[in-house]
């Protein structure tokens, strides 16, 4: 299998061990504590998973901008995005060591980790303008991930942490939700070589499908993980339960036994296109998928990015070496009336748009609500049922 980034051995910061992890929440509620932003804890959650290994916490500001501006920490190791825990105000930590991190996303904000404080240091807004720009490539407060991240607070808690908790996600989506080590064993005792790996954020069409399809045949796959993400959306996304209902449905009766595996991540959607894409690609990495399907518009919101601009950022500003897994470069994937099946629309040359069943995303949406099925071309009768039920229960 191939082996995680930078690393022999994935490296998941969740304390497994039940007598240590019972004494360090009895430790946590003696500790000053602060309640951390929703972007801090789907951090946490997927360092705790083994996502981001072999990182061992949140970074400073430094190896945050140095991120940011080359994809490498102050001592070379290669990340995609910075990774940091941005708080509101500080005072009540004094002079501490040890803080208990708290959980914004569940009743009662149970502890989620313990970070040994490395450094607590002010942001400025030309460090976080920095930041977002390189990102996001943009300042819009209009951009869904460039507002969640500015509107953190201006003070990063660095250091090493020990997590003691999957926030919701293990609670809400106990059949789906995954760390990377569970993954990794599964494809171990499935006894896959070749896997590749499918992001989605929401519910799968037939073009989807058979792009996943594709890929497994092209790429000689033994096996594919549709990995959902289960964190905050922009509003009006399709929620988490009912993407996987849809997608379960479709793989019960599209898929061969033992062709895919259908899990979850808890991470919040950042849209940053390009940047999200590498991100993608080095967890997926550490999950144990061999390649990665990266489309048109991958992890894209509006017009900010360029249709294939998170393919290119792997040619031209990931440094080379920095990862092992493959990406199958996809263009946008729809029905042929000429072929009468999904093609890439870049492997059909002789078509024009006419040829084509495209519907947009508003369109759908309102069919859906009509409960009005899109046509069996563009999505499975099975899952179209799904969503239509979904749509008339907000009635």
């Amino acid at each position: 299998m191939i082996k995680p980034v930078g690393s022999d051995v994935l490296k998941p910061l969740f304390v497994y061990d039940p007598d240590q992890h019972h004494a360090l929440m009895r430790e946590a509620e003696t500790l000053p504590s602060v309640v951390v932003s929703s972007q801090a804890a789907g951090n946490a959650v997927m360092m705790g998973g083994g996502y981001f290994s072999p990182l061992d916490g949140f970074m400073n500001v430094a190896d945050a901008l140095s991120v940011a501006e080359t994809m490498r920490m102050s001592d070379g190791r290669f990340f995609p995005v910075p990774i940091l825990c941005l708080v509101d105000e500080v005072s009540a930590l004094g002079e501490a060591r040890r803080i208990a991190l708290r959980d914004p996303n569940m009743q009662g904000n149970p502890v989620l980790a313990i970070l040994d404080v490395a450094a607590i240091e002010e942001v400025t807004d030309e460090q976080m303008v920095l930041m977002t720009e390189k990102v996001y490539r943009t300042q819009d407060p209009k951009h869904p991930g460039v507002a969640a991240f500015q509107s953190q607070g201006r003070f990063a808690l660095s250091g090493s942490i020990q997590v003691l908790h999957f926030s919701y996600f293990q609670d809400d989506f106990p059949d789906t939700f995954r760390t990377a080590v569970e993954i990794r064993n599964e494809i171990a005792e499935r006894g896959w070589r070749r896997v590749v790996a499918f992001q989605t954020r929401n519910p799968m069409h037939l073009a989807h499908e058979e792009l996943c399809h594709m890929a497994m045949e092209r790429l000689g796959c033994d096996g594919l993980v549709i990995h959902m993400l289960l964190g905050k959306l922009k509003p009006g996304d399709i929620p988490a339960p009912v993407r996987d209902a849809a997608i379960r449905k479709m793989v019960e009766l599209y898929f061969a036994p033992n062709s895919a595996m259908v899990t979850g991540y808890g991470f919040d959607m950042l849209y940053a296109g390009p940047r999200e894409a590498v991100l993608h690609a080095y967890f997926r990495q550490n999950m144990g998928a061999s390649h990665f399907i990266i489309g048109r518009d991958h992890a894209g919101v509006g017009d900010y990015y360029g249709a294939f601009d998170a393919q290119a950022i792997f040619d031209e500003e990931v440094p080379e070496g920095a990862l092992e897994i493959e990406i199958f470069k996809a263009d946008h994937t729809a029905y042929s009336k000429k072929l009468n099946r999904v093609v890439m629309m870049r492997e059909a040359p002789d078509h024009t748009k006419e040829d084509f069943v495209l519907l947009s995303g508003t369109k759908v949406r309102e069919m859906l609500g009509q409960g009005i099925a899109p046509p069996p071309e563009f999505s499975r009768p099975e899952v179209a049922q799904i969503l239509m039920d979904y749509y008339r229960s907000l009635d």
